[in-house]
């Protein structure tokens, strides 16, 4: 494929179809068209109210907990030194988290959801339908229908109810049907299909709050901005403390909101080098992996065209990662056209790469990372080293992980 032009500004998009380049758009059923555009109207009309703004800002603020801390990891930057000094290598750079675990329910999950249940209450919404893998969405999808008096059902894959048994609870707990899937493999593939065929059955009273930057549009657009309050947060936040601009950004990417909410409002300082990092699972030269942009190929999926995981009649492939946030056969259309433009590197992460940074991270940090962050520091672990001492890296700490305690405790083979 010929890359594309580079564009004035890689923060333009999508146009007025939901296209990123060649990617995004709505392939939808003709029963959810009025729906879908009936959502972008309202989702016009409120992205740019100051009301709105201000409502969103003040729950964020008072609610949520933001903003977020950007915190220098003082213990994995002085191990990663070590390291460097061992080998001879750059010296090593400094480290920063952006703290999303820190947040009330503990992921970035959040920052979508209270943006999303203002706009379901603007369209007159009485009843929230949400997908989740990991169950960091669910949950924040039943904290905000709980705040809000809404009810609240959660299509997760089996898979993921019985490895994020601890989520599964808060959500109940919280007021929400959880809804077991168990078609395909069980996970948020199969979950974000049932929400859709919910969606299609109940037009008129339901809204869809979709979890991650994929879907059609404007569901990209509309959870990149919710989500772009980390990459707004982290920037002033490394002036403030360091006076310039990170050298390196990283984030996990599975749908991609963590990482397009980092990434955004970082896209047109071409001195940032941005890497987004896919599930390797078990390796690509299998089926075990979710890395859509490195082994994938583009095709349509949930409404959007991206690059997907699939077989050579087109029909889409289950992946495997140890992280159920990770577990999903595609991503959002901004990080593929943004992968095709060159903008933003790209790269896979082994499972057991994750498993050993989230064990070095909780044993010099004393914080224990969401696999999905966990394979974001993995790859903070290879670069580093080779990095100067004055250079510096941001990692999105995307959530925090326990939820994957018992993931984990199977994974080394110890029963909780």
């Amino acid at each position: 494929m010929n890359k594309p032009a580079t564009p004035n500004s890689f923060r333009t998009g999508p146009d007025e179809q939901g296209m990123f380049g060649i990617f995004g758009g709505r392939f939808v059923a003709e029963t959810l068209m009025p729906l879908i555009l009936d959502l972008e109207r309202h989702w016009n009309e409120v992205k740019n109210d100051p009301e709105f703004r201000a409502e969103l800002t003040g729950l964020s603020t008072h609610y949520a907990g933001r903003p977020s801390k950007l915190y220098f990891a003082e213990g994995l930057t002085r191990h990663l030194r070590e390291v460097s000094s061992a080998k001879g290598l750059g010296g090593g750079a400094k480290v920063y988290f952006k703290r999303e675990d820190l947040n009330h329910t503990g992921s970035h999950k959040i920052n979508n959801c209270l943006g999303q249940i203002l706009l379901a209450k603007r369209m007159g919404k009485k009843r929230i339908i949400a997908e989740t893998g990991a169950g960091q969405h669910g949950v924040a999808s039943a904290t905000v229908a709980a705040r809000f008096g809404f009810p609240c059902v959660v299509y997760m894959g089996a898979t993921d109810v019985a490895r994020q048994s601890p989520n599964v609870f808060r959500m109940k707990l919280l007021g929400a049907e959880v809804r077991p899937v168990t078609a395909g493999h069980g996970t948020l593939k199969d979950a974000m299909n049932e929400a859709l065929r919910d969606w299609v059955t109940n037009v008129e009273d339901t809204y869809y709050l979709i979890g991650t930057a994929a879907g059609p549009h404007p569901y990209p657009e509309l959870v990149r901005d919710f989500q772009s309050v980390i990459g707004s947060e982290a920037r002033a936040q490394i002036l403030e403390q360091e006076g310039r601009l990170p050298d390196t950004i990283i984030a996990a990417v599975g749908g991609g909101s963590n990482a397009i909410g980092l990434f955004h409002p970082f896209l047109d300082d071409k001195e940032v080098r941005i890497i987004g990092i896919e599930a390797g699972g078990r390796g690509l030269d299998g089926i075990e992996h979710c890395a859509s942009m490195n082994a994938g190929a583009p095709g349509v999926l949930h409404g959007n065209r991206t690059y997907l995981l699939q077989n050579a009649d087109g029909q889409i492939m289950d992946g495997h990662s140890i992280s159920a946030g990770l577990d999903y056969p595609g991503v959002g259309p901004e990080h593929s056209w943004l992968r095709d433009s060159g903008r933003v590197e790209y790269v896979p992460v082994l499972d057991d790469e994750a498993l050993e940074a989230f064990k070095l991270t909780t044993r010099v940090e004393g914080i224990i990372p969401a696999l999905e962050s966990a394979h974001a520091i993995a790859h903070a672990v290879k670069i580093v080293p080779d990095m100067d001492k004055d250079q510096i890296v941001i990692v999105n700490l995307s959530g925090r992980g326990d939820k994957d305690v018992h993931t984990v405790a199977s994974m080394l083979g110890m029963e909780i």
